[in-house]
């Protein structure tokens, strides 16, 4: 379906959306689940958003079905943080929360802000390009070690390790406010 979607056949977005909907909002939803400010952009509407802007890109090529939810992780990174920043934008000090869960670990809860987590991802990125796109297939994208290392052509024992070290460097970055 992923290959149809590429080659342009009419429909095939329609169909892939029925097949990956239920994985798209599992996602969405364990993103948004904790969320204590008032949530404006629900499930629903996020895999709907990055949905779209997945399938409006032209000439991509969809390898695998973790190649898309890669892909499909940094768009709803981007839809997330987009939506973070206009409403800390519209009220100062505010900012959307969002659970980490068994992601990063926090001595005091596992919760952190939105925007926080997107600036820590993008200095991340500064320092280690491949450690940040780890935690973006992981966190954003819930890819597993092995579909992970699939996508970024490492070892899984790679995954393990830089995945242990960004969990770290998140701790501190997080939490050293």
């Amino acid at each position: 379906m992923l290959q149809a979607v590429s080659a342009g056949e009419s429909g095939a977005p329609e169909r892939l959306l029925e097949l990956v909907y239920d994985d798209l909002r599992r996602l969405a939803a364990a993103y948004l689940k904790d969320e204590h400010n008032a949530q404006t952009l629900q499930a629903t509407a996020l895999v709907h958003e990055a949905y779209l802007r997945l399938v409006d890109w032209e000439n991509v090529s969809w390898g695998s079905r973790a190649h898309f939810f890669a892909v499909a992780a940094q768009v709803m990174r981007r839809v997330l943080v987009d939506n973070a920043r206009t409403k800390h934008a519209q009220k100062r000090d505010f900012g959307q929360k969002l659970a980490l869960g068994d992601a990063v670990s926090f001595p005091s809860g596992n919760e952190v802000d939105l925007v926080a987590l997107e600036e820590a991802l993008t200095n991340l990125e500064k320092v280690d390009a491949r450690q940040a796109k780890i935690v973006e297939l992981r966190f954003f994208g819930g890819l597993t070690i092995e579909e992970t290392a699939l996508v970024l052509k490492v070892s899984e024992t790679t995954v393990k390790r830089e995945w242990t070290f960004a969990k770290a460097w998140f701790q501190r970055e997080l939490t050293r406010n």
